[in-house]
C-alpha cells in the first residue's frame, strides 16, 4: 500500500474536473434541476478515475526505462546522456520524463514529454557540459506515466544512484589524436613547422595530404601509384616532456566555467598524448608550496591512463606556489634534459620577478617554456569605448595590466626561456604549436 501511494500522483485534468464538480453543486444548491446533473457526474468522476488506476496498475511493469552514460564524462566537453523508453502497456502511453542530474549542474529543467504507442520504445539523447573534474551522482530517472483517461499519472523509477567520473577533456584528446594521425592538424590552427637540419630520419613513403611539404614528394613511387606520394620522416625519439602544472591559487581563476587550472590539465593531456604519438616521452609534475606529484617521462601503452588518473585526482590550492621546492625536486629527480611546460599565470612583472631566479636556474638545465593567460575579460573591456571620465581612467588601468604580460614575455626572452601567452581557450592550440616548433628546430 505505501508503494502505490508513493507512485500515484494526480494530474490537473482531475483537479479542473473536481473544480468544475464543485461549482456543479453549488449551483445545484440554488437550482435544483442542476442537481441531477451534478449527482451523475460523481459517479461518472469516479468511475473514470478507477478505471483510470486499474489500466495504470494492471502491469506492474508497464513501463522500462533505462539511462545510458559514458563510464566517464570529459570534462569542459558535450557529453551525451541516452535515455531509452519502452511502453508495454496495450494503449499509447504519455510520458512525462524527469531525469535527476548531479547537483554540480546546477539543472532544474531536465524534463522531457514523449508518446509511444503499445509495444514501442523511443530514445531521447541530451546534452550535459561539466565544469568541475570529480564525482558526479546521478539521482533516480523519473518517469510518469498517464493513459488515454489521464486523471492519474503512476510513477516509475529507474537507474537510481548512478555516479560517473569526470576526467580531464579526454574528448579533445582523442580529438588532436586523430588529426595529428591523418596529419590534419592544420585544420585547427597547428603550424606546420619546417624541420631545420639534420634531425629526422625516412619513416616511410605515404600519399600525399593537405599541408604535407612538397618537396619531400616521392617521384618514384607517385609514377609507380599515378598519385602523389611523399616521403615521411620522424623526428629522433625518446625526448622527454613534462607538463609542469601550478596547482597554486593563481590557477583559480575562472574562465566560461572552467578554472585555469582545468585548462591547464586539459592541455597538458592533449600535448602529452601528441608527445607520445611523436615518439618522445611524456610525463607530469603538479606543485603549490610544495611538488605534489612526480609521474616520471614514459612512452607505454598504459602510460596515458596514468597520466589521465594522476590530472583526474588534482585540485587547486590557496597556497602561493614555492618555484624553489619546484627547482630542487626537478633538479634532484630528472637527469635528463627535457623539455619543461610551466602551465602558471603571471598578473603583473613584479609576480615574475619573484620567480626568476628559480626559472633562470631550471632553463641552464632543461628547454623551459612558460605558459601563462591574457586576461580576456580585460581585452573586452579595452575593446568597448569610453563615454565617461571614469571608464577612461579604467581603460588606462587595464591596458597598463595588459602591457605588463608583455613585458613578462620579453622578460623570459631577455633570459632565453620561451614563453606561450594565450587566452584559455586557445591554450592546447598554442602549446602544440611550441612544442613542433621547438622539436622542428632540434631543441629536444
Amino acid at each position: 500500500m505505501k508503494a502505490f501511494i508513493k507512485s500515484i500522483y494526480f494530474t490537473n485534468l482531475l483537479y479542473y474536473i473536481t473544480a468544475a464538480e464543485v461549482i456543479l453543486l453549488t449551483l445545484a444548491f440554488f437550482y435544483p434541476l442542476v442537481e441531477p446533473i451534478a449527482v451523475y457526474s460523481i459517479y461518472i468522476i469516479a468511475a473514470l478515475l478507477i478505471t483510470d488506476i486499474l489500466i495504470l496498475y494492471a502491469n506492474k511493469n508497464g513501463i522500462f526505462g533505462r539511462r545510458n552514460a559514458l563510464d566517464k564524462l570529459s570534462n569542459g566537453d558535450d557529453n551525451f546522456i541516452q535515455i531509452i523508453l519502452e511502453n508495454k502497456y496495450l494503449f499509447p502511453a504519455r510520458l512525462n520524463i524527469i531525469d535527476e542530474l548531479p547537483f554540480q549542474f546546477q539543472a532544474r529543467d531536465s524534463n522531457f514529454k514523449v508518446n509511444i504507442d503499445s509495444g514501442k520504445s523511443k530514445t531521447i539523447n541530451y546534452i550535459v557540459h561539466p565544469v568541475k573534474r570529480g564525482e558526479y551522482s546521478f539521482g533516480a530517472l523519473n518517469i510518469f506515466v498517464k493513459s488515454p483517461i489521464g486523471f492519474i499519472q503512476k510513477r516509475y523509477r529507474f537507474s537510481q544512484d548512478m555516479m560517473v567520473p569526470v576526467y580531464p577533456s579526454f574528448l579533445q584528446m582523442r580529438k588532436y589524436e586523430l588529426l595529428a594521425i591523418t596529419n590534419q592538424l592544420t585544420e585547427v590552427g597547428i603550424k606546420k613547422v619546417r624541420r631545420r637540419g639534420n634531425n629526422a630520419e625516412f619513416e616511410q613513403i605515404k600519399e600525399y595530404v593537405g599541408g604535407d611539404d612538397y618537396r619531400t614528394i616521392n617521384w618514384k613511387a607517385t609514377a609507380r601509384k599515378n598519385k602523389l606520394m611523399i616521403n615521411q620522416y620522424q623526428d629522433e625519439k625518446s625526448q622527454q616532456v613534462y607538463s609542469v602544472i601550478d596547482m597554486g591559487r593563481v590557477m583559480k581563476m575562472p574562465f566560461e566555467g572552467l578554472s585555469l587550472l582545468d585548462y591547464a590539465i586539459n592541455s597538458s593531456l592533449v600535448i602529452s598524448n601528441i608527445a607520445m604519438l611523436k615518439q618522445d616521452k611524456a610525463g607530469i609534475i603538479t606543485f603549490s608550496n610544495k611538488v605534489q606529484s612526480i609521474l616520471p617521462a614514459e612512452r607505454k601503452n598504459a602510460h596515458l591512463q596514468k597520466i589521465l588518473t594522476l590530472l583526474y585526482k588534482q585540485k587547486t590550492g590557496y597556497l602561493e606556489s614555492d618555484f624553489e621546492n619546484l627547482y630542487i625536486n626537478v633538479k634532484t629527480k630528472i637527469n635528463q634534459r627535457s623539455l619543461l611546460l610551466i602551465y602558471t599565470n603571471f598578473e603583473s612583472l613584479s609576480g615574475l620577478q619573484r620567480q626568476l631566479k628559480y626559472l633562470r636556474r631550471l632553463a641552464k638545465d632543461h628547454l623551459l617554456v612558460v605558459i601563462f593567460f591574457e586576461n580576456t575579460e580585460l581585452k573586452a573591456y579595452l575593446d568597448k569605448p569610453a563615454t565617461t571620465t571614469e571608464e577612461v581612467y579604467n581603460k588606462i588601468i587595464a591596458e597598463k595590466f595588459v602591457y605588463e604580460k608583455k613585458l613578462i614575455v620579453k622578460e623570459l626572452e631577455k633570459y632565453g626561456i620561451h614563453s606561450i601567452l594565450t587566452s584559455p581557450q586557445n591554450l592546447s592550440v598554442k602549446t602544440i604549436n611550441k612544442y613542433l616548433e621547438l622539436k622542428a628546430r632540434g631543441l629536444i
